[in-house]
């Protein structure tokens, strides 16, 4: 009898040690998730960028007689193409204006602080600087610049990446697939191309949208005499890209480099903002959103937010597409399959 209560109190513990073991392995596995979700993120643009290329290619192989296993090489170039016959046609005019608006915008904010009488308090706070001043500017300069180094080298490695992962996305997938059991496999696997789907579609109606966007902003700020519309107009499209927080940093942007024109420009710049916003809110994302993924608003909001608190500014750029990707999977995998809810998964095929 003690033989057994001694054997049975050794299995006891052989189980404790063995969950605690799993707890201690499943905390360090969340830890190194977080100590690396820089890094997570840029893989994540990646696979934004593969989806973006993947669809090209897709495009190409079935609207013409290239090879499938030429269709990417072909989708690159003539994005590529696209893109210097932009730069060609509209880039040394938005170049131009958006040294212009970057020279602009200093004057004109100082002169908006004078008015609101901020100016003396300012140059106060500078003045107790004293001769700091010049070395804290410099080392701002110099960090500013790191910083745009550094970006444009993510967007470098992500752009290659995304390459890689559009040449082969069947090989990448069926690798993630491998890491659960054998009998999730099929499930999972059709999650993920759900997924895929869904972003595709979001992407494809993102894109429609930040290029109704700037076009727009660019026509209406050149009729109201608004300086620079061709630079503000792709900034307001560009920042289109982050819900709610891009259309509210570019908003600020185009109502102070209006000021330089006076307080008439000032109004008609602030209706311009308005009237696109109001516009792209409910004419241009509803009609998009009918072909594309009708995330709804508070989960877009809620995820920009939370992201941008928990990655930063990349959590702020791929907020919303995660949240699209996290939305399919949640509704497919634990609404569907697990609640036994009936519930439409976007980007089902």
């Amino acid at each position: 009898m003690d033989h057994r209560l001694g054997h049975a109190a050794w299995l006891g513990d052989r189980a404790f040690v063995r969950r605690c073991l799993i707890a201690l392995a499943l905390a360090a596995l969340a830890f190194l998730l977080w100590r690396a979700s820089s890094v997570l993120l840029l893989v994540f643009g990646a696979v934004v960028v593969a989806v973006v290329l993947r669809a090209a290619a897709d495009l190409v192989a079935r609207r013409t007689p290239v090879p499938e296993r030429w269709s990417l090489a072909v989708a690159g170039l003539a994005i590529l193409a696209l893109l210097a016959l932009a730069a060609l046609l509209f880039g040394s005019q938005i170049a131009a204006q958006g040294g212009r608006l970057v020279q602009q915008l200093p004057s004109t904010l100082q002169s908006v602080m004078q008015q609101w009488g901020l100016a003396g308090s300012l140059d106060q706070m500078l003045q107790g600087r004293g001769s700091g001043l010049s070395g804290d500017i410099l080392s701002r300069i110099g960090s500013l610049g790191m910083t745009v180094v550094g970006a444009l080298a993510d967007l470098l490695l992500m752009v290659v990446a995304g390459a890689f992962l559009a040449s082969d996305p069947r090989l990448y997938r069926r690798g993630l697939v491998k890491l659960f059991p054998p009998r999730e496999h099929e499930r999972v696997e059709d999650a993920l191309l759900d997924a895929g789907r869904a972003l595709r579609l979001w992407l494809a109606g993102k894109l429609a949208t930040m290029a109704l966007v700037a076009v727009l902003t660019a026509a209406l700020l050149w009729l109201a005499g608004v300086p620079s519309p061709l630079a503000l107009g792709l900034l307001a499209g560009l920042a289109e890209f982050v819900t709610f927080v891009g259309p509210l940093v570019a908003g600020a942007i185009i109502l102070i480099a209006a000021l330089a024109k006076g307080t008439t420009t000032l109004i008609w710049a602030f209706v311009a903002v308005v009237a696109i916003q109001q516009l792209e809110s409910n004419v241009i994302t509803p009609l998009v959103q009918r072909r594309a993924v009708d995330l709804p608003p508070a989960i877009a909001l809620f995820s920009v937010l939370a992201f941008g608190v928990l990655f930063g500014s990349l959590g702020l750029l791929f907020g919303v597409p995660l949240a699209v990707v996290a939305y399919v999977l949640v509704k497919k995998l634990y609404v569907r399959e697990t609640l036994g809810e009936a519930t439409r998964v976007p980007g089902e095929a």
